[in-house]
């Protein structure tokens, strides 16, 4: 991965891929819309899918991440129970955006209620997608990782360290 000047917050994978990477706290106003963090704007701008993710918060999408995710999702086979069942979940709440001038989005009343969203958030980077959580949710599962996350990363990718 490599960084380029003023892409400050999103490192390009490969094939120029973006990988999202940080944790923001911006708030959501009246209208339910959040202002989406300046490094995560110009990734963002021609379009995003906004969908249930694990944990009661929500993954953000680029529109063509979502098209690529949406591919290998459909490879599932359609007489697995389980993946009708999570494509189903997935696919119900999903909501494709564009974000404003301000770079402000819209989360539709479901999808805020599906992650107990409230005024305070989390925004983090979670390599190829943005996660939204509530600002407590993300506190709270942090403190709970962490003391798992170095113990496991032998296990998650072997050979890392």
């Amino acid at each position: 991965m490599w960084r380029t000047p003023g892409d400050r917050g999103i490192c390009r994978g490969g094939r120029g891929r973006p990988v999202f990477l940080g944790t923001h706290s911006p708030r959501l106003d009246d209208k339910g819309r959040l202002i989406l963090p300046a490094k995560f704007r110009e990734q963002l701008a021609a379009g995003l899918v906004i969908t249930r993710g694990q944990e009661r918060c929500l993954f953000v999408f680029p529109i063509h991440e979502f098209e690529l995710f949406h591919a290998q999702l459909r490879q599932a086979p359609s007489s697995s129970k389980s993946a009708r069942d999570y494509l189903r979940v997935l696919l119900s709440g999903a909501s494709d955006e564009i974000p404003d001038k301000q770079g402000r989005v819209t989360i539709p009343p479901n999808l805020r209620g599906y992650a107990n969203l409230d005024r305070d958030v989390a925004v983090i980077g979670a390599g190829s997608r943005v996660e939204i959580w509530d600002a407590g949710a993300w506190d709270t599962y942090l403190v709970a990782q962490e003391p798992e996350f170095a113990s496991t990363a032998q296990e998650v990718v072997p050979g890392l360290f």
